[in-house]
């Protein structure tokens, strides 16, 4: 699958199969997230790979669009680590920018996944922070629950003409 055919026929997969995914999905992904842009090259983020039912099911005590989690086989939270911000306030950019490597390198290898919000929503990330104990200069940003999809989307045309200005509004 080429850049544009993954960006186009990306979609937010929430249903999922239990067959297992190898650790070594979720280093590749994270290298993936990695790899994105970030202002001045700061690299503001730090992710926890999450697989313990357990804990993905305790998700939904704090988020309510968290259901998917329950059959993910997996999910890496994305955050932001204020001790790495050289240019305030452009980790959340940065973040977003990962999340979004993560995304298409999942779609791209044949696996679903889905973006979950958990910041600037004060309630769920303290229920981040409290569940995986991240630290207090570290922000969780984004939930990418992972597996192997048990639902297929076809593409979804977004484009929108009007949107587009050339040279001025």
């Amino acid at each position: 699958m080429d850049g544009l055919e993954t960006i186009f026929t990306r979609r937010s997969i929430r249903k999922y199969t239990d067959q297992k995914i190898d650790d070594d999905v979720f280093v590749d992904l994270v290298k993936a997230a990695v790899s994105a842009p970030s202002a001045g090259n700061q690299q503001p983020w730090q992710f926890i790979v999450i697989t313990d039912k357990e804990k993905l099911e305790r998700v939904l005590e704090f988020h309510p669009h968290a259901h998917m989690l329950l059959d993910a086989q997996g999910a890496i939270l994305i955050c932001g680590d204020l001790s790495k911000e050289k240019h305030k306030g452009y980790w959340v950019l940065d973040c977003a920018a990962a999340t979004q490597n993560i995304l298409l390198a999942a779609h791209a290898n044949g696996f679903g996944a889905c973006w979950l919000g958990i910041y600037p929503r004060e309630e769920r990330v303290a229920g981040m922070k409290s569940l995986v104990l991240v630290p207090d200069h570290v922000i969780p940003f984004a939930l990418a629950s992972l597996g192997f999809p048990d639902e297929q989307k076809g593409p979804s045309d977004r484009y929108d003409e009007s949107l587009v200005h050339y040279e001025m509004w």
